[in-house]
């Protein structure tokens, strides 16, 4: 278990007065496999306007542990927006088993809809953002001609049919490595626009169009904006080649509408040599 154990330095002297050593005492580190819906948060980072999903879990730790810890997030996802395979780590100040965290989050976590689905003591290196090799994302659209009832707020209606095979092939424009300022939200803190889109694939499953998006890192709304003009695009109002011109264009005023947040969902994240899925 030592691998597993964080190291808390405190400075001390050798016994001839000379030299400096550092006593290293251990926290257990854990990563945190983690479901919500989005709707009643405010996003996932703890915000003054409101409940975030970082609050509730940091909240349920207090709980469960008695203690006043941090939990940091693979990726900040915004209000409205859903997960269901977020990844966090904390530490705590003791050693549990791991089901023992993972129920112990979930009965104080009730009735918030967030759910830790593992948890599991990794090496105090890890870090669920840092870490990250790729994070995948999802967006469902229903187009059917009747407003959803049991999937309000899950997926994002437009009445219209959509050519998915038209959005599939304008999404081919933004697969790779380019500046993605055109669908970069005007708060993004992100340092540059240059991200490498590893995958953007679009396809019908009866009447959803399913987006399906893969990358080492996003910058602030991007996957929004990118389906915001896949959509216009699906609709016929703008031809093919008009996101690969904007993409080009490298102008926010070029970019189609932002989709709303209640489509999004952050499927996965992959850490070391996992696979795209």
């Amino acid at each position: 278990m030592a691998s597993r154990l964080l190291a808390v330095g405190r400075e001390i002297r050798n016994k001839d007065g000379c030299e400096t050593l550092t006593e290293r005492p251990t926290v257990p580190r854990y990563k945190l496999t983690i479901e919500y819906d989005g709707i009643p948060f405010v996003g996932w980072q703890r915000q003054e306007n409101g409940p975030s999903v970082q609050q509730a879990i940091e909240e349920a730790v207090a709980g469960f542990a008695g203690e006043t810890v941090a939990v940091k997030g693979a990726g900040r996802t915004d209000a409205g927006v859903h997960a269901l395979g977020q990844v966090a780590h904390l530490d705590l100040s003791r050693e549990w088993p791991g089901d023992t965290v993972r129920d112990a989050l979930n009965a104080h976590l009730r009735p918030d809809p967030v759910s830790i689905l593992s948890a599991e003591a990794v090496d105090a290196s890890f870090d669920a953002r840092f870490s990250a090799i790729a994070r995948h994302y999802l967006y469902r659209i229903s187009d059917r001609r009747a407003p959803p009832a049991l999937e309000r707020d899950r997926v994002w209606w437009v009445s219209a049919g959509l050519d998915s095979e038209r959005m599939h092939e304008a999404a081919r424009a933004f697969v790779g490595r380019h500046d993605f300022t055109t669908f970069r939200n005007a708060q993004c803190q992100a340092k540059s626009p240059v991200r490498t889109l590893d995958r953007l694939d679009v396809s019908r499953h009866g009447d959803e169009v399913v987006i399906r998006a893969s990358a080492r890192s996003f910058l602030h709304s991007q996957v929004r904006s990118m389906v915001g003009t896949l959509k216009k695009i699906g609709e016929g109002r703008w031809p093919v080649d008009a996101a690969g011109e904007a993409l080009a264009a490298r102008d926010r005023s070029r970019s189609g509408p932002v989709a709303p947040a209640h489509g999004l969902y952050l499927v996965a994240v992959d850490y070391g040599l996992g696979p795209i899925r």
